[in-house]
């Protein structure tokens, strides 16, 4: 399948096979097919009573032959108008092919007194590439700008030399790319190989996602090896620096600190405020200082929020013709604040865990006994315990093949048990974890 449109029109096809076509019609044939990030695929409906009614009706029968296509487990979100809106606005290119947008440059991108250094060694690395601080690895929390700044070296590089062969990967698609190209034999795993060692530019975004991947962190040495003895630069993003990627390979870390690590930290009042300013104006919206003043100071954790706030505001003016006050900001901020501290689901720790140790969510949650399988569902059903402590071990139990609270108790059990005299397992479970608490 070429893209996101194939695949919906395969969904559809097969929805045919069960639903009339007078339903198909009826329903579905405003939904819009947007995006699949991860296993979420995201449509789009223009009619906000055909999407509640999909929601509620139809969403098993697309997410079974969702699971019928890739044979794994898919969640589907159906985005309203507003969402959409918000959705692409604040959605960050995935390809780095062309860097013609002037969304992510060094003149859009806030400076103050948390990311002056990443700024300014951002600058010099544009300005001069492999000569200045190679590699260059910026980490700090997700949200902070690190992406906008790593975008920005491209869009100046890229002006400066239209053929310049700039690549750009996110750490967990580095380790699905390898693994779908093991898969399909030595001539894809090459053709991967090529794309990123032929690259004058190779950036890396949330590399700590490599992190206790044997194969990808072999690959990754071999290929960092050869960009930087071929004098070719690399700029590396994550969450934490070097010395605290506990489950990266010790080859990997050393090289990571060859060059220059800074960090991004959260912005404080005044950068918020111009961050506010300044992205209102780029849409060409004119918001009075009170409402901007109430946005930097209650949401103070990233600047993904920030623009994220900015955007909603907008969408309902647009949309709903709101009157952009004081109270329409808060309503939206107590929105943006509850998301934030909402803690992740128990599916999305089942994907994780079921990623990272190379199984599907099926035989996760199932009945196999294998030794890898029920380690894995025993740090699934402590992560579940750690993450969302609003469940009961009977609650956790049902998303664990309706296991009963015993089982859970005495996986809890074992897990810390191992934690107290294993340090490489404790530091897979905790590496676990805060990846999964990062995920966006």
């Amino acid at each position: 399948m070429n893209s996101v449109a194939d695949v919906w029109e395969n969904v559809l096809q097969q929805l045919r096979e069960e639903l009339s076509e007078t339903t198909i019609s009826i329903w579905f044939s405003d939904l819009e097919a947007v995006e699949i990030h991860g296993t979420t695929f995201y449509l789009h409906s223009k009619n906000d009573f055909k999407k509640s009614n999909v929601e509620k009706l139809f969403k098993k029968n697309i997410l079974a032959v969702l699971k019928n296509i890739f044979s794994i487990d898919f969640d589907v979100v159906i985005l309203s108008d507003e969402e959409y809106k918000a959705f692409m606005s604040e959605k960050e290119p995935e390809s780095v092919e062309d860097f013609s947008s002037d969304r992510f440059t060094f003149d859009t991108f806030v400076v103050g007194p948390s990311n002056k250094l990443a700024y300014a060694a951002s600058r010099a690395v544009a300005e001069k590439p492999a000569q200045n601080y190679n590699p260059l690895f910026i980490y700090g929390d997700s949200g902070l700008g690190k992406t906008h700044l790593i975008y920005a070296i491209a869009n100046a590089i890229r002006a400066h030399d239209k053929d310049a062969r700039i690549a750009y990967v996110r750490g967990d698609t580095l380790t699905n790319e390898l693994v779908t190209a093991i898969q399909a034999g030595p001539q894809k795993t090459a053709e991967m190989r090529e794309k990123y060692r032929q690259a004058s530019l190779l950036m890396v975004d949330d590399v700590q996602f490599i992190a206790g991947r044997k194969q990808t962190q072999e690959e990754f040495f071999h290929t960092f090896n050869e960009l930087y003895e071929s004098g070719r630069q690399i700029i590396l993003t994550s969450d934490r620096p070097p010395s605290e990627m506990t489950l990266l390979d010790d080859r990997l870390k050393s090289r990571f600190e060859w060059g220059l690590k800074v960090d991004v930290g959260k912005p404080d009042y005044e950068t918020r405020l111009a961050i506010v300013k300044n992205k209102a104006a780029h849409l060409g919206l004119n918001l009075s200082d009170a409402v901007c003043a109430c946005i930097a100071q209650n949401i103070t954790a990233n600047v993904r929020q920030l623009e994220g706030a900015i955007n909603q505001l907008q969408a309902r003016k647009e949309l709903m013709d709101d009157v952009i006050d004081e109270e329409t900001a808060k309503t939206i901020i107590q929105t943006i604040i509850a998301e934030d501290e909402a803690a992740p689901s128990p599916e999305t720790i089942l994907s994780a865990v079921a990623e990272y140790y190379g199984l599907d969510v099926e035989a996760l949650v199932g009945k196999q006994r294998m030794r890898q399988t029920a380690n894995a569902r025993q740090v699934a059903i402590y992560l579940i315990r750690s993450l969302c402590t609003s469940l009961s071990f009977e609650e956790i139990g049902k998303y664990i093949g309706n296991r009963d609270h015993t089982t859970i108790l005495y996986s809890v059990q074992q897990v810390e048990k191992k934690m107290k005299t294993d340090s490489h397992y404790a530091e897979t479970v905790k590496a676990l974890k805060t990846n999964i608490s990062s995920r966006e």
